[in-house]
């Protein structure tokens, strides 16, 4: 918008007359018509790759086994074997097996195996599909 003269220009009549008198147009209608940046940018949820759970050492477990429950196993997408990370150590693979009893944040290991790798109870790992 220039004003020159006392006149503004660059502007339609309507909205000359508009800018003249001082009226105001309505922002919550010049953002109706935006798209959210969401749907402009094309992003989705994230799938997560990994998430950090508790090891817990179990005799019932078979070696190099893990015992996930289904809803960690549906999140990271782990059908038949998955990675353990624990710090400090080196990337452990496994076995899954999807057990119901297993609480969401843990997996079970076996614990003669675990030991070996001095690895301890309650221990913080991540865990991602392989």
């Amino acid at each position: 918008m220039c004003i020159y003269d006392g006149r503004v220009l660059g502007l339609s009549s309507e909205e000359r007359s508009e800018a003249e008198t001082g009226k105001k147009r309505d922002i919550k209608a010049l953002v109706a018509i935006i798209p959210p940046a969401s749907q402009v940018l094309g992003r989705r949820e994230k799938k997560i790759r990994e998430k950090r759970i508790r090891v817990r050492l179990k005799d019932v477990v078979k070696e190099n086994e893990l015992h996930i429950s289904p809803r960690l196993a549906a999140e990271l997408n782990i059908k038949d074997r998955a990675y353990l990370s624990v710090p400090g150590k080196k990337r452990m693979e496994f076995k899954v097996v999807i057990n119901d009893s297993v609480p969401y944040g843990e997996v079970w290991a076996n614990t003669e195996v675990m030991k070996e790798r001095g690895i301890a109870d309650n221990t913080l790992a991540a865990i991602r599909g392989a």
